[in-house]
């Protein structure tokens, strides 16, 4: 969505296509960090943007056994937004829709779910997809995959997956809130056990961190014991837990650390997590795909403006994006192996302080560090690419073309 809006800002011709009727997905990312506020600051739209709900983190907690602290502090960064914004993604979705749709060359289609990929000669171009209205075909000069760590786009396409491995699961739940709870977003961590809690306005957004494939022997256990579980963790939550009735109240994220060795071939490139799937360790990895969005704004809106795109251009689109993206995702494996693989084997000792944690409790600016990697991450990207004239517009019932 964002790369479309992206796009269209700068004239190109451009068609989204989206599977569902609307975008209303519970347990999607939706932390927004100042890299992606700052984003919308430069495209003219925070402060419109910043009337949508949400609610704003201005540093991170956690709690490791008895021990409180805070982990990173956003206060001191250099951006105009210092704080993260926790926005239900289908708010965000819907926000860079309507803005999308002021330019003449923006279309969205709903209901349009892509089923594979039209090749002809080694290149791609375009996309066959199913309707309620029927086959749907689209031809186009590029078509960017950016339909998740279960791409369609990327298994049709037949690009090679490189897996780096999970040892988690995480079970995602929704808890009410109360008016005297603390508004914060909090981690607790104890033996055997990882707990958060995300301030979700009137209620908390909670992820329960398993061992990978331990679903199973959760259910076996029995949801009463689940329950008695949270209520260890955050016994503030008691009496509440109730409201979790049965299992389908609780969803499964099977977590899934990979990336492409290679993001395009001719006629086709793949961004977010389509590209790069990610941990949701650090909640990152929205972030990620709209600088991936951003770059290949930058980089693609001219050579597709002007009808001269090459596979280069997309070339560069990966060698801009892949190492950051290496950076974090190694962060992202080795917190989960060496940290939360640890503390879920633990299941009777005390767990430590980690030792970079004691260096934060005992010199707070040091949390500046952590709110810079998580808030503003390895090379942030900004809009470069100027726009057209913007002009509200209804677009047609049937797609002509993707970018051309």
């Amino acid at each position: 969505m964002m790369l479309g809006f992206l796009l269209a800002r700068a004239g190109v011709d451009v068609w989204v296509l989206e599977k569902h009727a609307d975008f209303l997905r519970d347990f999607r990312g939706d932390t927004i960090h100042p890299s992606t506020l700052e984003v919308m600051h430069e495209l003219g739209l925070l402060d419109e943007f910043l009337q949508r709900p949400h609610q704003e983190v201005p540093q991170l907690t956690g709690q490791i056994g008895d021990v409180s602290l805070t982990i990173a502090d956003f206060s001191h960064l250099p951006t105009r937004c210092k704080f993260i914004a926790l926005m239900p993604q289908w708010e965000f979705l819907n926000f860079l829709a309507q803005q999308a749709q002021r330019y003449p060359t923006f279309h969205l289609r709903m209901e349009a779910e892509v089923t594979g990929l039209t090749e002809r000669e080694g290149q791609i171009v375009g996309v066959e997809a199913t309707t309620p209205s029927g086959p749907l075909q689209v031809e186009a000069e590029l078509t960017v995959g950016a339909d998740g760590r279960n791409s369609i786009v990327r298994q049709r396409a037949g690009l090679v997956v490189e897996d780096l491995g999970a040892p988690i699961d995480v079970l995602w739940m929704q808890l009410s809130k109360l008016a005297g709870d603390r508004n914060q977003t909090l981690g607790r961590i104890v033996a055997g056990r990882i707990f958060v809690m995300i301030d979700r306005g009137d209620y908390w957004q909670c992820a329960y961190v398993i061992r990978k494939g331990g679903i199973e022997e959760v259910r076996k256990k029995g949801l009463a014991a689940f329950r008695s579980d949270i209520v260890a963790l955050a016994p503030d939550l008691k009496g509440r837990v109730e409201e979790l009735r049965d299992w389908n109240d609780i969803k499964l994220l099977t977590v899934r650390v990979d990336r492409l060795k290679t993001w395009y071939r001719p006629g086709l490139l793949c961004i977010g997590d389509a590209a790069h799937a990610m941990s949701p360790v650090g909640g990152v990895g929205i972030n990620l795909a709209i600088q991936d969005a951003v770059a290949a704004g930058n980089i693609l809106a001219g050579p597709l403006g002007g009808g001269t795109l090459t596979t280069g251009d997309l070339e560069a689109v990966q060698k801009r994006r892949e190492f950051p993206t290496r950076l974090v995702q190694r962060a992202q494996v080795f917190i989960q192996t060496r940290v939360m693989g640890s503390v879920l084997a633990n299941t009777g000792q005390p767990i430590p302080l980690p030792r970079v944690l004691k260096l934060i409790r005992r010199w707070p600016w040091l949390r500046r560090i952590p709110a810079y990697l998580v808030g503003v991450g390895v090379r942030p990207e900004h809009v470069r690419v100027p726009a057209a004239a913007p002009k509200s517009v209804s677009p047609p019932e049937q797609p002509v073309g993707l970018p051309r």
